[in-house]
């Protein structure tokens, strides 16, 4: 059955579960994208195109709680090369400000051609006439130009979660062309920061060729193609909804009481990942108590590390040097009863962390580049007392949102000590005054005015195109 709205996304909206019973059934994914996107996939028949995780072939569509869904097969070549290899072990280091290198392997290469050709045609056979395709992220940057060829008729939007990186490390690419030429297909292509957009445009121009002016590329077949800035978002009024719950209050309360009730607790929340700058900000948090600025009974410091591609090696070696640092900070530091670091490697349900956002009073997001990070986001849109405090990597796409964080420069451990203590110490009155402004700012602009305003901009954008 054709669809008018078609996502297309590395991942299903759904994990697969064993029931009970031994049973296999599906439960929805967390996250801001699938709560953005669900509401536009019922109205308008839509249907969603991805992974489920696995190598089970031989894969059928199916419905789950009234989503429609097509389920892609991926073999366990598939996921070493395109997902785990180009998709994770290229692009992600490039993108990411080369945090780590990155390694260019052509049989990599090839994979993502061939896992992008099968998402396009996927998306082809399941779009209606004049239909609106929308194409997630990094690993499908291929996809909107073999849509394009296989169905013209259809609308194309390409959303980059990720940062995209400045033309110094994206020339590093041997397939730079490709990708960008790639990303040409859609009508729409939308950056977390007006940066990103201006990277993109200005590749274009150098090493495509095409006629640019200002956020418009002009291709040779008469179409327009549109590079903007969409700063994606969370599902606030959510977020506000259930930190207030009863059950949640009294998990912070419990969860402070099991921490030792201390004066202010500090949170880190990541996804395991070199680029979320963990060791960095714990090495800072220990100096300030080597330091003397408090004790265990002054703050602890919580980090919520959540296992990510774990059998990576570079993940591997990142998990050992963090397990390392907090055991050397524990023994250096803690008393009986009383660790100076909580680690926790773990995956939380989302009412826990909203139970852990409103007990923590400094929030800590220190990655080292990231395309937003909606961790910091939901932190204020928990904290309905417009109290607690956000330390915030300038490096972080919120902070161009999030200006009334303490914003530091992860890389500098000095400053990061400064923030964190100018944190630790700050006034109810100065802590309400720049809350309320963060909260202002996430609830205005949440995870629907994104979708509403990427949507809207590509059907404008084709409209454009079709009158040209």
């Amino acid at each position: 059955m054709p669809h008018d709205l078609v996502i297309v996304a590395n991942r299903l909206p759904v994990d697969r579960v064993t029931n009970p019973d031994g049973s296999v059934g599906w439960r929805r994914s967390p996250g801001g994208l699938v709560s953005a996107i669900e509401p536009f996939l019922r109205a308008n028949h839509g249907v969603w195109i991805g992974w489920p995780g696995g190598t089970e072939q031989n894969l059928e569509p199916f419905e789950d709680d009234g989503l429609s869904l097509v389920p892609l097969a991926m073999s366990a070549a598939d996921i070493e090369d395109h997902y785990e290899g180009f998709s994770n072990g290229t692009l992600w280091p490039l993108y990411h400000d080369v945090v780590a290198k990155p390694e260019f392997h052509r049989e990599w290469w090839d994979s993502y051609v061939e896992v992008n050709r099968r998402f396009a045609t996927a998306a082809a056979e399941h779009a209606a006439k004049g239909a609106t395709v929308w194409v997630q992220d990094y690993q499908l940057q291929l996809v909107p130009r073999m849509l394009r060829e296989l169905r013209p008729d259809v609308r194309i939007g390409f959303y980059l979660h990720i940062p995209f990186p400045p033309t110094e490390l994206f020339q590093q690419l041997p397939w730079r062309r490709q990708i960008l030429e790639g990303l040409l297909g859609a009508d729409l292509i939308g950056f977390q920061l007006p940066g990103g957009a201006q990277n993109f445009v200005r590749l274009v121009r150098q090493r495509v060729g095409h006629k640019t002016h200002r956020d418009l590329v002009y291709l040779p077949d008469g179409r327009t193609v549109r590079a903007a800035a969409f700063p994606i978002s969370i599902d606030a009024k959510g977020f506000a909804t259930l930190a207030d719950t009863s059950s949640v209050r009294e998990r912070a309360a419990e969860i402070r009481t099991a921490l030792g009730n201390p004066r202010k607790v500090f949170l880190g929340v990541d996804r395991l990942d070199y680029t979320k700058g963990i060791y960095a900000r714990l090495r800072a948090y220990s100096e300030l108590i080597n330091d003397g600025h408090f004790d265990v009974e002054d703050a602890v410091f919580v980090q919520v590390a959540v296992p990510s591609r774990e059998q990576v090696e570079h993940y591997r070696v990142l998990r050992d040097d963090i397990e390392r640092l907090v055991g050397r900070i524990n023994g250096d530091h803690g008393q009986i009863g009383r660790p100076a670091v909580h680690y926790l490697h773990t995956s939380l349900p989302r009412e826990e962390m909203a139970a852990f956002y409103r007990a923590a009073d400094v929030m800590v997001v220190t990655p080292y580049r990231d395309g937003m990070n909606l961790v910091a986001k939901e932190y204020v849109a928990c904290r309905s007392e417009d109290d607690g405090a956000l330390v915030l990597s300038e490096f972080a796409g919120a902070a161009d949102e999030l200006r009334q964080a303490w914003l530091v420069n992860p890389y500098d451990i000095n400053g990061m000590k400064a923030a964190l203590l100018e944190a630790y110490h700050a006034q109810d009155s100065e802590l309400k005054r720049r809350m309320k402004a963060m909260r202002r700012q996430v609830s205005t602009n949440d995870v629907t005015a994104w979708a509403d305003n990427f949507l809207n901009t590509l059907a404008e954008q084709h409209e454009v195109r079709q009158h040209r």
